[in-house]
């Protein structure tokens, strides 16, 4: 064991330059905020490695917006923009009993991602994981700046309120986030009114929408949860809005204009933040530090993206990023791309 030191030995001066050093290393070994980590790649990096993660390929058009927007900003000489499913069975994160057990094979893959690609920045291009991430040990002290989806989309409601105060706002989510209540909790902490914000839950739409934004099975999943979302609503004194919280509802916002129609709210808001997630890259004065920023997208997956799902939305994200659709044309399908601790039924 080691031995304590007596303080009674050591002259005033020295213990005083020790609590100096003790005091320096303290504030060394704080956790980095951040804003104050951003800062630093967007500031001082050439040359970046982004990843973009989701549950599935909902965050594929966020890392289209990313893709789009950098070539003419020159905040970087190079980026590497790299899609990342996170997505480790098909019973996904939502059919998982605990947030226990969601948080630990989340974890695992931010543990894998880190070892491959070596980020600079990872977005959680996901409110379901962006949930998640709050309880994963990764996030007490990263190595790195994360930024979640979350907070992008309470800003966006947050900022349809200002303009239209006596609305009432359905957030649309997934079991996970609705279930959280993490928008609503922050748009009441920021002073707006609780009964003017009510959360849907719509099961099972997003896989159904990576299967066909306009299919049969999407839009009457879409009818069902607009209806069930207008009956909580009851009867609004004011305007109507709606906001996708989750990543992937943005492909079919016309079958949800659609449904709202029929139902009697042919003009209501449909606000996607999806498009706004990177929006705190392209800022002064990080903006044209070169002359034009080399952008590579890559994408890989641990499951298989089926013919029919980069059909249904590899065309959307070709009017946004023709580099971002050509990636998922050509993307890496690597089974082994991560291990976790899940099993699924029936499993050893």
């Amino acid at each position: 064991m080691k031995r304590p030191v007596d303080r009674r030995r050591l002259p005033t001066s020295l213990l005083a330059l020790l609590a100096a050093f003790f005091l320096a290393t303290c504030q060394d070994a704080a956790p980095r905020t951040t804003e104050a980590m951003i800062e630093d790649v967007l500031g001082n990096k050439e040359d970046v490695t982004i990843l973009i993660t989701d549950s599935g390929m909902g965050g594929l058009s966020v890392a289209a917006d990313l893709a789009a927007r950098l070539p003419e900003s020159g905040v970087f000489r190079n980026a590497r923009v790299v899609f990342y499913n996170g997505q480790f069975h098909s019973t996904g994160y939502n059919g998982l009993d605990s947030e226990e057990q969601k948080a630990q094979i989340f974890d695992e893959v931010l543990a894998a991602m880190m070892d491959q690609y070596e980020p600079d920045m990872i977005l959680i291009a996901c409110n379901t994981l962006s949930v998640v991430y709050e309880n994963t040990e990764f996030a007490k002290n990263p190595p790195i700046p994360v930024v979640g989806i979350v907070e992008t989309g309470v800003d966006v409601i947050a900022e349809q309120f200002e303009k239209t105060p006596d609305a009432t706002a359905v957030i649309f989510g997934t079991l996970t986030t609705i279930e959280s209540g993490v928008h609503k909790d922050l748009l009441v902490a920021e002073g707006y009114p609780a009964d003017q914000i009510v959360g849907q839950a719509a099961h099972r739409l997003a896989g159904a929408i990576e299967r066909g934004p306009d299919s049969e099975e999407t839009v009457a999943y879409i009818r069902q949860f607009v209806g069930e979302a207008l009956e909580k609503v009851g009867e609004p004194t004011g305007p109507l809005f709606g906001s996708f919280n989750c990543t992937h509802y943005g492909y079919a916002r016309d079958q949800f204009a659609a449904a709202f129609a029929e139902a009697g709210y042919p003009d209501v808001e449909l606000l996607d933040p999806n498009p706004k997630m990177s929006d705190f890259m392209f800022r002064p004065p990080y903006l044209n530090r070169h002359p034009q920023t080399q952008v590579d997208v890559e994408v890989v997956s641990k499951l298989e993206f089926t013919e029919q799902e980069r059909g249904a939305l590899g065309p959307l994200l070709r009017a946004v990023s023709p580099a971002t659709a050509d990636a998922l044309d050509r993307y890496t399908f690597d089974p082994n791309l991560f291990r976790t601790s899940f099993q699924p039924a029936g499993g050893s």
